[in-house]
């Protein structure tokens, strides 16, 4: 029986697995009556759209997308999916129109964030005025769709000799006048790509090239012309239509002269396989595993589970093996890899978490996949790492939410030069300090060790991503801020916090939106500054007087009619009344006294004593306390008028009905 061997990358790419995965959740989530749609085929593999048009979803042209969105109801809803290789700028607006006319109707982008990427690269340039180069297939829907975002100066190219010829002797056009920018196909021949950066970098010394080609796409490449080269026949799977396995094939064949394609299992002839000792299997991005292991299956009578066994029993540096946990310390983990090999990974290997505990997150018996870093056959024992297939798995979702502006959630790390480290599903995501949210020339030490959200704002080559705290805490305030202006009403009472202060009043957070209490409106007495009445992070409930939410200002109101010493005053004291009061200061005419706080008395000079005075500092004093009684309050000017004098009166009045008592109580004890 011959030796068959499966390429670890063959089979559905994260774009395709991404694209058949928003399917079936559209399938699982699907409302009564509604019809799914696919903008063309959802992949290039007939087998599998085949088995989506028995399951009732239709493969529809831009055509019939009118018709589709119009016909859509709430009794029989309309999806339509856009596939991994994207669409037209024009095609995405038109379904963003007709979505947004018709609400019975939507569109779900399934765009792979690697074309998305290139979408991206192709607007900025476009709007750079640069010219636009692009290698790969000109009628294929990927690259029409990235064609479609730049409007200026472009070129297609196939082939490194097209580039060649089409540049050389005269440059093409005003190339050589403005910066050409030039990108992949996502699945293009890395070689062939290898070939036409020289040629450009050759002739345009000022050329911005970007990597496009797709990173699963490289390593597929690399796998199948390497085991195509150790393989007497190769079988190529993968559907017709199927751009990367139509290169997957040229790259094998060259390298294995007994090569074949197949769409299905049935198409393999089992005659071509005899007299052969070793056959290797390569698979599409959009081919499924199903297909995958009904080919094997037909090749041997192993099965697929088997298959994939068998392949561990050697282990090599770069190798990726799933491995079972036999023992666990906080250093690190302990593993049986098969193979006779015993497998560790150091707890750094695992995650760059210092507080993470292998004995609290791992038991014996746990399954861990890891990448081999290093292999020793004499001591039959293999380093690991976790985190490298964490982060390259994951790298992709980094890509994806740089692509869909996704919020992320991951914990400082520490601080460097310039910002701050963040790690993100074991992905290092850095975040330069203007974007870290922390004020300038602040202790960026201090938010290190919390959990923050985050956006990725750019990824580079070699799995490097750009973070930003601020941009999320931007769009909270504004979320926060729309909220409160759709809820802000002229009486409505907030608590806030004071955040600064003017000579002319104090500015209030009212939670992300800022509103001002005059100082008049701080205080029913007078005051200069406000200082006198509030301090800077003092809780206060306030008010709303009055607002203009065009111009986003809010007058504050902080006192209240329950705080209005006149009011306070009214409760407690009726003419007649007698009050301990303070003397707070004397005029030529009379004393003001301080009935409570914020009320003050007129002591006319003529009410002070019982006989004649020339001026009031004769009989009292600044701070003076005396009883007096209230002669007199004016409601409507708010003052009040007292009395010294009419208490003397009643004093002597008193003494002179009852002179006996007066004079025995005034006598000295030793009168007798």
């Amino acid at each position: 029986m011959p030796k068959v061997t499966v390429a670890k990358n063959a089979g559905f790419c994260f774009g395709v697995k991404r694209a058949t995965d928003s399917l079936e959740n559209a399938l699982r989530n699907a409302l009564p009556g509604e019809k799914i749609y696919t903008l063309g085929h959802l992949i290039h593999n007939e087998a599998y759209n085949a088995s989506l048009e028995r399951r009732g979803v239709r493969s529809i042209s831009l055509d019939e997308i009118f018709a589709v969105a119009n016909s859509a109801t709430k009794e029989s809803p309309a999806s339509v999916l856009v596939r991994a290789h994207g669409c037209t700028k024009e095609t995405a607006a038109l379904l963003e129109r007709l979505a947004d006319e018709n609400p019975n109707f939507r569109w779900i982008d399934c765009t792979c964030p690697y074309v998305k990427k290139i979408h991206k690269i192709a607007a900025e340039a476009d709007a750079e005025k640069q010219n636009f180069v692009l290698i790969g297939a000109a009628d294929h829907p990927e690259v029409v769709g990235i064609m479609s975002y730049f409007e200026g100066e472009k070129h297609v190219f196939s082939s490194p000799s097209e580039l060649e010829s089409s540049i050389l002797p005269v440059p093409i056009d005003n190339l050589h006048k403005k910066t050409p920018v030039m990108v992949a196909q996502t699945t293009q021949n890395l070689g062939i790509w290898q070939e036409c950066q020289k040629i450009m970098k050759n002739l345009y010394t000022n050329a911005i090239i970007f990597d496009t080609i797709c990173r699963v796409t490289e390593l597929r490449q690399t796998e199948a012309r390497e085991l195509a080269a150790a393989c007497d026949f190769m079988v190529v799977i993968g559907g017709r239509e199927s751009s990367n396995t139509a290169k997957l094939y040229e790259i094998c064949r060259k390298e294995c002269g007994n090569t074949v394609w197949i769409a299905t299992a049935s198409e393999l002839d089992r005659a071509l396989l005899s007299g052969h000792k070793n056959i290797g299997i390569v698979a599409g991005a959009s081919t499924p595993s199903e297909e995958i292991e009904e080919v094997y299956k037909t090749m041997s009578e192993m099965n697929f589970e088997e298959m994939l066994e068998s392949q561990c029993l050697t282990l090599n540096t770069g190798d990726v093996v799933i491995g079972t946990v036999t023992h666990v310390s906080d250093a690190e983990l302990q593993l049986d890899v098969g193979a006779g090999v015993t497998g560790y990974i150091k707890a750094e290997q695992i995650t760059d978490d210092a507080a993470f505990k292998l004995t609290e997150n791992f038991k014996n018996g746990d399954k861990v996949e890891a990448f081999v870093i290093r292999v020793s056959d004499i001591e039959g024992v293999a380093e690991l790492s976790k985190k490298r297939v964490d982060a390259d798995r994951n790298w992709l979702n980094i890509v994806a939410a740089c692509e869909e502006k996704t919020v992320l959630e991951g914990k400082v790390a520490e601080a460097v030069k310039g910002g701050v480290v963040i790690f993100c599903n074991a992905n290092r995501v850095f975040v330069p300090a203007s974007q870290t949210g922390v004020p300038k020339d602040g202790d960026l030490s201090s938010i290190v060790g919390t959990t923050v959200q985050f956006k990725i704002i750019e990824t580079k080559p070699g799995k490097k991503a750009i973070g930003s705290i601020r941009m999320v805490q931007r769009e909270a305030r504004r979320a926060q801020e729309a909220e409160f202006w759709a809820g802000i009403e002229v009486g409505k009472t907030y608590n806030g916090v004071v955040k600064s202060m003017t000579s002319y009043g104090a500015f209030v957070d009212l939670g992300g939106v800022d509103g001002m209490v005059h100082v008049t409106e701080l205080s029913w007495k007078h005051i200069k500054n406000p200082a006198e009445v509030v301090s800077i992070g003092q809780n206060l409930t306030v008010f709303v007087k009055s607002f203009d939410a065009e111009k986003k200002r809010i007058s504050l109101g902080y006192k209240t009619e329950e705080s209005n010493p006149w009011n306070i005053f009214k409760s407690q004291y009726a003419v007649g009344d007698i009050a301990s009061v303070k003397i707070v200061s004397m005029m030529p005419f009379g004393a003001f006294a301080e009935i409570i706080d914020g009320v003050d008395g007129l002591i006319h000079i003529s009410q002070i004593a019982a006989q004649r005075i020339a001026k009031p500092a004769d009989v009292l004093a600044i701070d003076q306390i005396v009883d007096a009684r209230i002669i007199d309050i004016d409601d409507e000017k708010q003052k009040v008028s007292l009395s010294i004098r009419a208490l003397l009166e009643e004093a002597a009045a008193a003494a002179e009905a009852m002179p006996e008592d007066y004079a025995a109580e005034e006598a000295p004890a030793d009168a007798e």
